[in-house]
């Protein structure tokens, strides 16, 4: 580059732009030109001869070198040579300003500021924002902090903590009650509106509302558990340090937890571990909950979802289980003993859990509970809770009911509450699993009197009869079952259902399979004065438009072996061709020689010729009409409507239907459904409440009269030992072929009751049971209807009318014509008017023709398991019901392969039982 475009020499001074250029006149040195210059040593320097270096030609490489470049010139300046003048000038051997032996000299040298490499005083260090280990400190002061430091660590955690705490605080959403804290029991009410039982539910547990929580429970958890419940956001800061100083003491883990936190560990989280994690959550919530939430929610959610001990989760599940009375009547002293308990039932509860630990045993428990009752109510005191007056009353510990004793389903509740539960979820829009949920209150139409009198009279037969030891080949297996109606509306007032629903899981009074034999015959009555019998005259065409009804007077066989004729006059042949020859009980006959005996007759000596003939007059689909609309049900049982022993009842209806259709009697022709429950609530809320439905089926000349014809099967036939002194009844016997099962069902205005009593293996697991014969059971010869089932029913019935008032049937209207001819006079001696019971007597080889008598129950059906009966319809049969085969083509009735009849659990399907519940309307 030529020289006269050279930059002029910079003008000396000071300053920033000085330090980083250089200052001029620097000496030559040996080694004046900057390190990697290139050129000959001429170019390397100012035209002035000057010893500064050519800025314009040679710009510093780069941040550092301008950094190094000014810090030279400040030793030069400095005198910065590494070996300092003993006056303290700072000159080197390169001249009197001595800069390093291989820099120029300093200002006063002759060469100028020097480049030597030795440094001069470093700067003042700059401040740390945290000074430590700290500056200007020397071996352990340098690691002890300064009060500013630890001043301002701590504010910053302090600070930390409230900036988590209020985040977490935002952050955090309150959960909804946990599902197992709202888990409940169902509540099940008797007909007066007292509790019967509380089970059914996922949780022994009934939540109750605020108000009928009494005072003195509130007061004594507080004054136990959290005394400043009323004033304090969730937690208690004091009552968590003094849990916290406990533990480190080694004393109790728990008391620093306040009510609020409490409920939301038991209803709101769900998680019971001890995790930091859970505790972190539970406080933030709690806080939350107790500036969101009233008092009055966050202690009624607590009394009702905790744990009190014995199964009893809630206040009111625990008032039963501790005292068996409702929560809203307890005094303080047990409202003490019960907070008591919440501590830990396990270890609190006088019963003792010795099987949970040795230590929990009865008497160390009862120690420990009398000292904290009296404490709390102590404390009670002491806040003001409680005047030393009143406190005075409860110096005597409460007496509590022994938690073994309470059989919740023992007896007949199992039973009761089985069938207002399957009611409930076949009427209802409330599931199986709702059901489960619980928090049900359930009211029910039984009568709390009549079911404990119909268990009464049940075991009054059973202790005085039945002898299992004495004769284990007879007495075994004997089951009863019963069912009371009321006409008025259908509502089941009684039941009875087995032994014990503990014990025996089939409820007998919705149970299927025991054929109800001579009991069907009124059916059989009321489809003759509803629809009357066809005219032959327009048998070819099977005409309903030519029908006559008949009155009780109407004249029928009661010869034994009858032919049955269809209504076109041919004979009724079996499968295999052979005639029908319908037998009656004892092979008896009546009314020789004509044979001809009225319907009011023939049903008081139940003669099953007579009716089984009627029926055929009428037609079995008409029987089975009127049998469904008086209240039976179609089920699979009734396949045998097709064939002649329809009529004497080879059907297997419940106990329940047997009553609700004979009330359709009682109530002159109205019939209403049976039903078990009235109302049901949840959460204070009618969620069903039943309507009557009644339907006139009957008129009342048709009712009143087949009610005419029962009362004289009391008052002089097969059922005299069912009379009811001052009190008009009717009914009738039944007893199957094969004496299966007996069955007595009658009624007074007010009152229907069915007993059914059979043998039946009850070895659920026994897929092939079978009703077994009752000859010889109970010491008698021969079990009928109008033995111990009527003597049940009288014995019951007497007791549950008890200061009823005293009601007369209606007297009935004449209805109908005398259908057949009247008989010649009798050969034979009239009957008396209360002729002697007696069993009729065995018929020698000539047929037997007597006049009527009071017989125990001649005869009924067939029962479906006896292969000889069922399949052999010609002469050779002596079945009393003539057999099931000899329908049109040789055809024989569907036989049911479970005697039970499939009722599904306790007989509440829809199978061929017939039970209660079976149908939509159960």
């Amino acid at each position: 580059m030529s020289e006269h475009r050279r930059k002029p020499p910079q003008p000396q001074g000071g300053g920033r732009a000085a330090a980083r250029r250089g200052a001029p006149g620097a000496s030559s040195g040996r080694r004046a030109a900057p390190r990697g210059a290139t050129g000959s040593p001429s170019s390397s320097y100012g035209s002035h001869g000057s010893g500064a270096p050519d800025d314009g030609d040679r710009p510093y490489g780069g941040r550092a070198e301008a950094r190094r470049a000014a810090q030279r010139s400040g030793s030069v300046g400095a005198g910065g040579s590494r070996r300092r003048a003993p006056d303290g000038s700072g000159g080197g051997r390169s001249g009197a300003g001595g800069g390093g032996r291989r820099g120029g000299g300093g200002p006063g040298g002759p060469s100028g500021p020097g480049r030597g490499r030795g440094r001069g005083a470093e700067p003042p260090r700059k401040k740390r924002f945290i000074d430590y280990p700290r500056a200007g400190r020397h071996g352990a002061r340098r690691w002890i902090p300064s009060w500013r430091l630890v001043s301002g660590v701590f504010i910053g955690f302090l600070g930390s903590l409230m900036a988590v705490a209020g985040i977490s605080y935002a952050l955090v959403e309150v959960p909804e009650v946990d599902k197992a804290a709202k888990a409940q029991n169902n509540v099940y009410y008797w007909a007066d509106g007292k509790q019967m039982v509380a089970t059914g539910g996922e949780r022994n547990r009934q939540i109750i509302d605020y108000d009928d929580i009494p005072k003195e429970m509130r007061f004594a958890v507080m004054s136990a558990e959290n005394k400043t419940f009323e004033k304090d956001k969730g937690i208690d800061p004091m009552g968590i340090t003094r849990a916290l100083v406990n533990m480190a003491k080694g004393g109790q883990t728990q008391g620093g937890s306040t009510i609020t936190q409490q409920y939301v560990k038991n209803a709101r989280l769900g998680d019971q571990s001890q995790t930091f994690t859970r505790k972190f959550k539970e406080l933030f919530i709690s806080i939350k909950v107790g500036r969101t939430v009233p008092k009055e929610d966050i202690m009624a959610g607590y009394l009702n979802t905790a744990y009190y001990g014995r199964g009893a989760y809630g206040i009111q599940a625990a008032a039963r289980a501790y005292f068996d009375k409702e929560a809203k009547e307890l005094d303080p002293s047990e409202c003490a003993l019960l907070a008591t308990v919440l501590k830990g039932a396990t270890y609190y509860d006088p019963a003792g859990y010795p099987e949970i630990d040795p230590a929990a045993n009865s008497k160390d428990n009862t120690e420990r509970a009398k000292k904290r009752w009296a404490w709390i109510l102590d404390e009670e005191v002491k806040d003001g809770r409680l005047t030393a007056e009143e406190r005075g009353k409860y110096n005597k510990f409460p007496k509590l009911q022994n938690p073994r004793s309470n059989t919740q389903l023992a007896g007949q509740t199992g039973y009761l509450v089985d069938l207002a539960k399957a009611y409930v979820i076949r009427n209802t829009d409330i599931t199986a699993e709702k059901l489960q949920q619980g928090g049900y209150e359930i009211h029910t139409t039984f009568d709390r009197k009549k079911v404990k009198e119909l268990e009464k009279a049940v075991k009054k037969v059973q202790k005085d009869k039945i002898k299992p030891k004495l004769r284990p080949d007879k007495d075994t297996h004997v089951q009863f079952g019963g069912a009371s109606v009321s006409p008025k509306d259908g509502a089941i007032k009684a039941i009875y259902g087995g032994e014990d629903a503990t014990k025996h899981f089939t409820n007998n009074a919705d149970q299927t399979g025991a054929q109800v034999g001579s009991t069907y015959k009124p059916f059989v009555l009321a489809a003759a004065f509803k629809h009357g019998v066809r005219d032959p005259e327009g048998a070819e065409v099977q005409s309903d438009t030519e029908r006559t009804v008949v009155n009780p007077k109407s004249l029928y066989s009661g010869k034994n072996k009858l032919k049955i004729q269809k209504y076109n006059g041919d004979v009724w042949t079996d499968r295999e061709g052979k005639e029908w020859l319908q037998t009656n009980d004892g092979d008896q006959s009546y009314n020789a020689p004509t044979y001809q005996i009225d319907l009011r007759e023939a049903m008081r000596e139940s003669v099953n010729s007579a009716y089984v003939q009627l029926g055929m007059d009428v037609g079995l689909d008409k029987v089975k009409e009127t049998a469904m609309e008086a209240g039976l049900k179609d089920d699979t049982s009734m396949a045998s409507a097709n064939y002649p022993s329809f009529s004497l009842g080879t059907s297997s209806p419940s106990a329940i239907r047997m009553a609700g259709a004979y009330s359709t009697f009682a109530a002159s022709g109205e019939q209403n459904e049976p039903y078990s429950v009235t109302e049901v609530e949840h959460e204070g809320d009618t969620v069903y409440q039943h309507e009557k439905e009644t339907k006139r089926v009957f008129t009342s000349e048709v009712a009143d009269n087949v009610t005419d014809v029962l009362r004289t099967v009391v008052e002089k036939g097969t059922g005299t030992s069912a009379r009811l002194q001052g009190r008009q009844v009717a009914g009738k016997t039944g007893t199957t072929d094969g004496n299966k099962s007996a069955w007595f069902v009658g009624y007074t205005p007010q009152l229907s009751t069915a007993i059914s009593m059979y043998r039946l293996d009850d070895d659920e697991n026994n897929k092939k049971r079978e009703f077994l014969e009752m000859f010889g059971t109970g010491g008698e010869e021969k079990i009928h209807g109008a033995s111990f089932p009527a003597q049940i029913w009288q014995d019951y019935m007497t007791q549950a009318l008890k200061g009823a008032k005293v009601v007369n049937f209606p007297v009935p209207k004449p209805i109908g014509e005398l259908v057949g001819e009247t008989p010649p006079p009798p050969p034979s001696p009239t009957e008396t008017e209360e002729p002697e019971e007696t069993t009729s007597p065995t018929p020698t080889e000539s047929e037997s023709s007597k006049p009527p008598t009071e017989s125990p129950d001649p005869g009924e059906s067939c029962d479906p398991f006896d292969w000889d009966c069922n399949h052999d319809g010609g002469q050779e049969n002596g079945g009393a019901d003539g057999g099931v085969d000899g329908g049109p083509g040789g055809e024989s009735p569907p036989a049911t392969e479970d005697p039970t009849g499939g009722g599904g659990n306790n007989g509440n399907g829809n199978g061929s039982g017939g039970g209660f519940i079976s149908g939509s309307d159960g």
